[in-house]
């Protein structure tokens, strides 16, 4: 009975949300009640001008109606089960990250221009597309573009090398330029109309990530700002991998550090907000003989490693 009056249950039942506030609500995107379960105060506030203390309420009553209790290692293992693992093309590559790019979770690549990292999600775009057995999440593959490298001639390309319909991979794909840093927010929240609209999206990609926030915030003083909306934005990622299972592979640009003497200078930007959020953490760069090189940053319970593999005309294969 628990169960049923769980499903039955909508926003319009919570103390406090009149047809008024569930409209506004529902246009913010909270059309349920995890959705409002797992929002915080301030977010309903803005969405609908509501006061501090209903938002709580809302929200108190909405984590009571849903069962969000601790849950045994036997069945969050069984939730691991549901992951999918999307193919790089490179068998070296897929065994550095585990097996392939990980859905439910964000992958972050970094490394300077023409280490591969545009070329990887262009290949990621094909293989999403491919049935399980082969590597792919018979899905489609959602990219924001916010450098101008998104080529639909390479996917129909690398399609066919891959043996798919050209015509036919470019018709399950989604692609979009971003003009600035809140362009760019807004075009990722708007991803899960997609997936409401019955569209299977398994992957998101942004290329790059820090372009236009690098571009809209210029200076120490502004870094704070930048951080906080850099931090809504990961979170509004990785609440679409958690919530839909879906892969979010990012691309980010690096800076050279001057105080490094020895090694490797190059660093990924974005600061710790950024690398706490990514799950993984690539860095990508080039090798011997026109190869590439990757490079396991950082992944929950693996080790670090390296991994080589090229790039041809048919996309990224081993060596």
């Amino acid at each position: 009975m628990a169960t049923k009056e769980t499903k039955e249950l909508t926003i319009q039942d919570l103390p406090g949300v009149g047809s008024a506030t569930a409209e506004k609500l529902m246009e913010s995107g909270y059309t349920d009640l995890m959705s409002i379960a797992v929002a915080s105060p301030a977010e309903l506030v803005d969405a609908c001008g509501m006061g501090d203390n209903v938002a709580k309420r809302i929200i108190s009553v909405a984590r009571t109606k849903l069962d969000m209790g601790f849950e045994s290692g036997e069945d969050l293992l069984k939730k691991r089960e549901q992951i999918i693992k999307i193919t790089t093309n490179s068998k070296a590559f897929d065994s550095l990250i585990g097996g392939g790019v990980e859905t439910g979770a964000i992958t972050e690549a970094y490394g300077q221009y023409g280490s591969g990292k545009t070329t990887l999600a262009h290949q990621l775009a094909v293989n999403v597309q491919l049935p399980r057995d082969k590597g792919g999440a018979e899905g489609m593959a959602v990219w924001i573009d916010s450098e101008s490298t998104l080529r639909p001639e390479f996917i129909k390309k690398l399609a066919e090398a891959k043996g798919l319909n050209g015509e036919e991979a470019l018709r399950n794909f989604r692609g979009v330029r971003s003009f600035n840093s809140d362009h760019q927010m807004l075009l990722a929240e708007k991803v899960e109309d997609l997936i409401k609209e019955g569209l299977p999206i398994k992957l998101i990609i942004v290329d790059s990530l820090m372009s236009h926030f690098r571009s809209d915030f210029s200076g120490r003083g502004q870094l704070a700002d930048r951080q906080q909306k850099l931090n809504k934005h990961m979170h509004a990622l990785m609440k679409l991998a958690n919530k839909y299972n879906i892969a979010v592979y990012i691309t980010n640009q690096v800076m050279a550090r001057p105080d490094v003497f020895f090694g490797d200078p190059t660093e990924a930007i974005g600061g710790h907000v950024l690398a706490h959020a990514s799950t993984y953490r690539i860095y990508l760069r080039r090798g011997k003989k026109g190869t590439r090189v990757a490079k396991l940053v950082d992944a929950p319970a693996m080790p670090d490693g390296e991994a080589i593999f090229e790039i041809s005309e048919g996309g990224i294969r081993d060596v």
